[in-house]
């Protein structure tokens, strides 16, 4: 039977600030990318989405991003050193490491956040400093990555064991990168439609952009991002269409 992963982005509020249904989201998801407390989460947040993930028996991983609470992470910082971007990476993986612990829980992946991953798909020096600071972290920890880009390339460089990832309810340009969020089209909200596309990209290994361009790539894992809008209702609906094509929803984690 075919397995495939669903991964959700959780944790993502502040204080008593929230951000998505975390709780119905998990009841969903087979991973979850826990954020760190750099683009959004704080360390009470965080142990409780841990403690959620331990009881529903969900894989969870750091969701490590650039410090910038005020733009959710989702603008790059330029200018960091190689060696700046490996601390701060690590820190974030220790921070919910320790939490983790805490929670009885342990933390089996790394999955970089918004513009941190963005600028790293494309920029060597910064994929590679992720994956430097990974392997130096745990180099059991699995390095969750886009297919065809630097960082899987950096990922496979520092002998990383590898998670390649597409998006549910994101759209694809035709270079197989994401479209930016900022262009008309680029977050998909359609539940139905997004099922039936989860469902094309798994059976058939592939992404189509919206120049319609197929493009073959290994798929390890979907991520279903928790504060698009219908998120919890568009997770059902990606589950529900798995299921009846008779594929298997398990972590990436417990893959041999």
């Amino acid at each position: 039977m075919t397995r495939i992963d669903l991964n959700c982005d959780l944790g993502e509020g502040f204080g008593p600030w929230r951000m998505g249904d975390d709780a119905a989201m998990i009841e969903l998801a087979s991973s979850v990318n826990i954020a760190c407390g750099f683009h959004a989460g704080d360390s009470d947040i965080m142990l409780r989405t841990a403690s959620l993930a331990k009881a529903r028996g969900v894989a969870i991983g750091a969701h490590p991003g650039y410090r910038d609470l005020h733009g959710f992470g989702r603008r790059p910082v330029p200018g960091l050193s190689a060696s700046e971007i490996e601390t701060m990476v690590a820190y974030q993986i220790g921070a919910l490491q320790a939490v983790a612990t805490l929670a009885g829980h342990r933390v089996t992946h790394v999955k970089a956040h918004g513009a941190l991953s963005n600028v790293a798909c494309a920029d060597a020096m910064t994929a590679r400093a992720i994956a430097t600071a990974i392997r130096a972290v745990d180099r059991a920890l699995i390095f969750v990555v886009l297919p065809n880009t630097e960082l899987a390339k950096a990922g496979e460089a520092a002998g990383l064991r590898l998670a390649h990832e597409v998006f549910a309810d994101r759209a694809y340009a035709d270079d197989a990168s994401l479209l930016p969020r900022a262009m008309p089209g680029a977050v998909l909200h359609d539940k139905e439609e997004i099922a039936a596309r989860v469902v094309r990209m798994v059976t058939e290994r592939a992404i189509t952009s919206v120049g319609g361009k197929v493009v073959k790539v290994p798929i390890d894992t979907v991520c279903i991002h928790g504060d698009t809008a219908g998120a919890v209702e568009i997770a059902r609906a990606v589950r529900d269409a798995l299921a009846a094509h008779d594929i298997a929803i398990a972590p990436f984690s417990e893959a041999a």
